[in-house]
């Protein structure tokens, strides 16, 4: 943006920052959340780091304290220190015990152990005969860093272990280290009277302490250490292990409970309580840690990635943040009903980037009042794509119009006719059923052009469908022999050969698969185009507009169809079944291109290879294949049969014509 635009937008982000600090810090209101008002916050820094000419000293950006240093000596951890998945749901939990449960012998899980999650920095301090020699950060989980001396001066870390037992000659625990909310506030009132600037938050100033060099920066702080392992000497139960803790003179949270397999329910209703009193609590959380609580069987579910399989994290909702709408597409779903979606600046929600966000409706847009170019509050609460809370319309740009949602449609889809039911508040494809919609999509996710996948022709699409085997493309990958063969058009041997068939699919090439997809005007040569750009599909999933439109032949309106399609919550949910059962498509690997940059045309038949095989080979060396002759085109690859319009084309337009011997020569180089 421009100085002045920049200007403009930093005078509006004070503004809103100054009366929210005003509200919540005089008033003892509040106008928005924590994390929308850091949002801005981060947002005004931002623009003040790119154009410090705009800097003042009333800003609120002068009042954060400033950010630690990180020249520590690397240490590495002996054992990992891991991280935990995330869920969002009761039912969640009951699918990662159901998940536990398939891999243990026996099958079943008789108790878990609870604990509140900590907001605050991971830390390991380590034993010699019951006397404290070092602490080391979490860093990577695999190397952290020593920050012995400051740890050191944490009044409620036992420099000398305190137990009537014997202790092991080597002992490890970690926690996190805190700020207690009473401390924190009492805190920022001291700076306050000293005029100094306040600090941002808790875990933020627990970190940056711990990370100073000067140990008499961590001393000044009233730092806690709230232990929550013990990883040397072996417990039999982490229950145990709290309990070994406390006796070694240990601060633990005290929220730490255990409940049997049976009380489940139980467990689900502490979860709720602990939800609506933990504002009360003297620390901040955002959740609650749920584990295996016998460790021998939390240790032999290992580990996934950087997460343990015998323990989650529960987290309550929901985080928020500020951002900007780009954009405003809509997608068509496999039922034909079209879903708005807004296209947001990218913005890490709940530990995730957020680029994306649902409308629902049309009368969501409007009951919003939501506008491209709007400042919003977003929140996640374990929702595939987040929601839009509230739009900022202090913040709201000048010459902005309402959304009109019919034109979008007709703009977006102008081949398509839509209609809103009575009673209903989604618009609708016109006189097409979801069955119709769907035969056509597993039909072209299994043609030629696309996954190849011989015996899902029309006619057996159909059959599949109408006798309620195949709900979605994902149910492909869930037939069985068995009942395929009882349907009238097949028998044991062209059930075998189907299914047989459609398990080949499974690991497919990158560019196939997001032909496969069947996203509104992405074609063979542009889903090769994608594949060679991201190499993945989670890397195109998580594209953005401006990358898109840097891809050649790929248009505003390409970009807005693949952005709405991967913005969609059924495809998402679709994608996310297609993983679990194994169908995921290979990532593309460095390979030369020696035909780049090089179009080609192919008219009549080839006798060595069909149409489509051709085309593919001619893309896998690079080339661009098209429909029609320009002066662009390198070639016109003739055929028997060639048609008369593109070789009378190609002979006005001097391109060059090649016969089938010289095209496999092509493929040779």
């Amino acid at each position: 943006m421009s100085i002045s635009e920049a200007r403009e937008r930093v005078e509006k982000l004070r503004q809103i920052i100054d009366d929210y600090r005003y509200h919540y810090h005089v008033l003892d209101e509040s106008t928005m959340s924590e994390a929308a008002a850091d949002s801005l916050k981060h947002e005004l820094s931002l623009l003040e780091s790119k154009y410090p000419e705009l800097i003042t000293p009333d800003s609120p950006t002068q009042r954060v304290a400033g950010k630690p240093l990180d020249k520590f000596t690397k240490v590495r951890h002996e054992k990992r220190m891991i991280s935990l998945a995330d869920v969002f749901s009761e039912e969640e939990i009951k699918d990662w015990i159901n998940r536990n449960e398939k891999q243990i012998p026996g099958g079943e899980i008789n108790e878990f152990f609870t604990d509140i999650k900590m907001d605050g920095l991971a830390c390991a301090l380590k034993y010699h005969d019951g006397v404290f020699y070092q602490a080391v950060t979490r860093g990577d989980g695999l190397v952290g860093e020593d920050v012995t001396l400051n740890v050191k001066t944490i009044e409620n870390v036992p420099l000398r272990l305190v137990s009537d037992e014997r202790i092991p000659s080597e002992v490890e625990v970690r926690g996190e280290i805190v700020i207690f909310k009473k401390d924190f506030d009492e805190l920022n009132l001291q700076q306050r009277k000293k005029g100094e600037a306040e600090f941002a938050n808790p875990r933020n100033l627990a970190a940056g302490s711990i990370r100073q060099l000067d140990p008499k920066v961590a001393a000044s702080r009233p730092l806690k250490f709230i232990a929550y392992d013990l990883v040397v000497p072996d417990s039999a139960t982490w229950k145990e292990a709290y309990d070994t803790l406390r006796v070694l003179g240990f601060q633990t949270s005290n929220e730490d409970k255990v409940f049997k397999k049976e009380d489940i329910q139980k467990m689900f209703e502490y979860i709720r309580e602990l939800d609506e009193y933990r504002k009360g609590l003297k620390f901040n959380t955002d959740g609650m840690v749920i584990k295996i609580n016998d460790r021998t069987t939390y240790d032999k579910l290992g580990i996934v990635g950087k997460t343990p399989r015998g323990a989650v994290a529960f987290k309550f909702p929901a985080e928020e943040s500020t951002t900007k709408v780009r954009d405003i597409v809509i997608s068509i779903g496999r039922t034909g009903a079209a879903t708005p979606v807004a296209i947001l600046d990218p913005v890490v929600v709940a530990g995730t980037t957020v680029r994306h966000a649902s409308l629902h409706n049309a009368d969501e847009i409007a009951r919003l009042d939501v506008r491209i170019g709007d400042t919003v509050i977003i929140y996640k609460a374990g929702d595939i794509i987040p929601q839009i809370k509230e739009v900022l319309t202090s913040l709201r740009p000048n010459n902005t119009e309402s959304f009109d949602y019919e034109n979008a449609l007709k703009k977006q889809y102008p081949e398509l006719t839509f209609e809103r039911p009575d009673g209903e508040v989604v618009y609708r494809v016109k006189g097409e059923s979801s069955d119709f919609i769907l035969k056509r999509a597993i039909e072209y996710y299994a043609s030629k052009p696309a996954l190849n996948i011989e015996g899902l022709g029309e006619k057996n699409v159909e059959a599949l469908i109408d006798a309620g085997l195949v709900k979605s493309i994902a149910d492909l990958y869930r037939l069985q022999e068995n009942n395929i063969a009882k349907l009238e058009r097949f028998g044991e041997l062209s059930a075998h050969n189907l299914v047989t068939a459609i398990n080949a699919s499974r690991k497919p090439v990158l560019a196939k698969f997001i032909t496969a997809l069947g996203i509104r005007h992405v074609g063979a040569q542009t889903a090769v185009s994608l594949a060679r750009k991201y190499k993945s599909l989670d890397k195109l999933i998580e594209t953005t507009e401006d990358e898109l439109l840097n891809i050649l032949d790929i248009g505003e309106v390409v970009a807005e169809s693949i952005l709405a399609w991967f913005s969609d919550e059924d495809n998402l949910k679709l994608l996310g079944e297609l993983r679990e059962l194994g169908v995921w498509p290979q990532e593309e690997a460095e390979k030369e291109l020696p035909l780049e940059g090089k179009s080609y045309i192919i008219t009549g038949t080839l006798s060595s290879m069909g149409r489509e095989e051709a085309e593919d080979k001619l893309r896998a060396l690079g080339a661009t294949v098209t429909s029609s002759v320009t002066k662009n085109t390198t070639a016109l690859i003739v055929g028997e049969k060639p048609g008369k319009s593109k070789t009378e084309k190609a002979a006005k337009l001097g391109v060059k014509t090649i016969g089938e011997g010289e095209f496999l020569q092509l493929l040779t180089v």
